[in-house]
C-alpha cells in the first residue's frame, strides 16, 4: 500500500503527475462520448471552469506555470495499449464490447485540444473550445488539476510529521465513516468523487478502503483508471452536458421542449439495462417527469443530482405509479453532496419502496474539513460545463436555483418553456 504521506512530501513530477491517463476520467464521460461521436460529432462546444466558491482565490493559491505544465501534461496523454484493451475486451453493465470500434479507432488516435487561460480577479478563467467530442474530455482533468493543485499548495506549507498526522486523521475519519455504512443492510454504494477529489492517491486509497470495509455493499467506482487497476465495476450513465447542449442546438421554443427527451431516445437506441437512467432535473424535474413520453416510465431508474433529494425520490415514485409501474422494481440512485447521515437517512425512508443505490462523491474523497490550519483542505466547489454550443448559450436551471447557470433573458425563456415555478433554494455543500 502506497504511504501517502511520504509520497506528498516526496512529491516528483515524474511519478506524480495529477492526471496519468485520458481514462482517469469518470465512465460517464466516455459513455457520453461514444453517444456524441455518433449523433452530433461536428458540434462546437466551449467549456468553462467556474468556481462557485468565490471565497477560495484559486489564482492567489495555485502557480500558474505549475497550471500549464499539468495541463500540457494532459495534452500530451494518449491511450496506452493496455488502456485501449481493457476498454475494448471488459464487460461494463453486463455487455462485453461496450465501445464501439470506430468510436475506439478515434479515441485510440486522441489528443486533447487546446486551452486558453487567463487570470482575473483572483480567479483563474480556462476554457476550452472545439469539436464536442473531442473538447468534452476535459472536464474532469481540468477539474482534477485545479482541485489537487490547490491542496498540494497547502501541503507544501506543512511539515513532514503535520502531513503524516493530517493523513492518519483523514484515514480515520473516512473509516468511521465506513463502519457506519457496513452496519446498513441491503446498501448499494459507489465511489463518485473524481470531479472534487483530494488527489488521485487519495482517491485509490479510498477505492481500496471501500472495497476492504464494505464487502459486496461497494458496487464500484466511477474513475475508468481506479476501476481498471483495482479490478472494480466502472460505474456512471449520464449527465446534464447532453440535454444542455443539445438544447442551445434548438431552433425554436417547440424544439427546444422536446430537446431533453431527444437526448433519451437517443440514448435508448444504444443502451439497455442499467444504463437506461434518467437524469430529469437539468430543466426541472417537476416538468421534465409531467411531459414525458410514456415509454421512458419503462426505463430501469432515475439519478437524483438536486434539490432536496427525498422531494425528488417522492416524486419519482409518484411518476411511476401514475403510468402503471411497480417503483419496488425501479434504481433511485442519489449523488448530490451526500454524507453518511444522509445516507442513512435516505436508505431508511426508501428501503423496501424503491432500489435505493448512492454515488458519494466529495464527501468519500475530499473530506478534509476541520484538518488543516485555517481550514485550507476544506472542499469547494468547483465545476466544467458546457457554456457554449455552436455559438449559442447553454442553460441549467436545475432543481436548486443556485445552481443555475446561463444568461438571464435564456434562463427566463427556459423557465418559461419548461414550466419551472418557484424554487427552494438549497446551501452548495460541495
Amino acid at each position: 500500500m502506497v504511504d501517502i504521506a511520504t509520497r506528498v512530501y516526496n512529491h516528483k513530477w515524474k511519478i506524480d503527475p495529477i492526471v496519468r491517463s485520458l481514462i482517469d476520467t469518470d465512465f460517464y464521460k466516455l459513455l457520453m462520448c461514444q453517444s456524441i461521436f455518433r449523433n452530433k460529432p461536428d458540434t462546437i462546444v466551449t467549456f468553462s471552469l467556474i468556481n462557485r466558491s468565490k471565497s477560495v482565490r484559486l489564482a492567489e493559491l495555485v502557480d500558474e506555470a505549475e497550471l500549464r505544465e499539468q495541463l500540457d501534461h494532459i495534452r500530451s496523454l494518449s491511450l496506452s495499449r493496455g488502456e485501449s484493451t481493457w476498454l475494448r475486451g471488459n464487460t461494463f453493465y453486463g455487455k462485453r464490447q461496450m465501445f464501439r470500434p470506430d468510436f475506439m479507432e478515434w479515441f485510440e488516435g486522441l489528443r486533447l485540444p487546446p486551452y486558453h487561460l487567463e487570470k482575473r480577479d483572483g480567479q483563474y478563467e480556462l476554457t476550452f473550445e472545439g469539436k464536442w467530442p473531442e473538447v468534452m474530455l476535459w472536464e474532469i482533468p481540468a477539474l482534477s488539476v485545479l482541485m489537487e493543485l490547490r491542496s498540494r499548495a497547502v501541503l507544501k506549507t506543512m511539515g513532514r510529521f503535520e502531513i503524516q498526522v493530517l493523513y492518519a486523521r483523514a484515514m480515520t475519519k473516512l473509516w468511521e465513516k465506513l463502519e457506519r455504512l457496513r452496519a446498513i443492510d441491503g446498501l448499494r454504494i459507489a465511489d463518485f468523487g473524481t470531479r472534487r477529489r483530494h488527489s488521485f492517491l487519495w482517491q485509490d486509497w479510498a477505492v481500496q478502503a471501500m472495497r476492504e470495509g464494505l464487502g459486496d455493499k461497494f458496487i464500484g467506482t466511477s474513475n475508468c483508471l481506479i476501476a481498471m487497476r483495482r479490478e472494480v465495476e466502472a460505474i456512471g450513465t449520464n449527465a446534464h452536458e447532453l440535454p444542455m447542449v443539445y438544447s442551445a442546438l434548438a431552433r425554436n421554443d417547440e424544439e427546444l421542449a422536446q430537446a431533453p427527451y431527444q437526448v433519451l431516445a437517443d440514448w435508448h437506441e444504444e443502451h439497455d439495462g442499467n444504463l437506461r437512467i434518467i437524469l430529469p432535473d437539468t430543466f426541472g424535474t417537476e416538468g421534465f417527469l409531467a411531459r414525458a413520453p410514456d415509454w421512458l416510465a419503462k426505463w430501469t431508474g432515475i439519478r437524483v443530482d438536486s434539490g432536496d433529494p427525498a422531494t425528488g425520490a417522492e416524486a419519482a415514485i409518484r411518476w411511476w405509479q401514475n403510468h402503471g409501474e411497480d417503483p419496488r422494481t425501479k434504481l433511485v440512485i442519489f449523488s448530490d453532496g451526500l454524507d453518511v447521515e444522509q445516507i442513512e437517512k435516505l436508505h431508511r425512508q426508501f428501503q423496501g419502496r424503491v432500489k435505493a443505490s448512492f454515488g458519494w462523491g466529495t464527501l468519500l474523497t475530499n473530506d478534509f474539513n476541520g484538518l488543516a490550519p485555517n481550514d485550507g483542505l476544506a472542499p469547494f466547489s468547483l465545476v466544467c460545463k458546457a457554456v457554449s454550443a455552436d455559438g449559442h448559450p447553454t442553460v441549467k436551471l436545475s432543481d436548486n436555483p443556485n445552481k443555475a447557470m446561463g444568461p438571464a433573458d435564456e434562463i427566463a425563456r427556459y423557465k418559461r418553456v419548461f414550466g419551472v415555478g418557484a424554487q427552494s433554494a438549497v446551501d452548495l455543500v460541495v
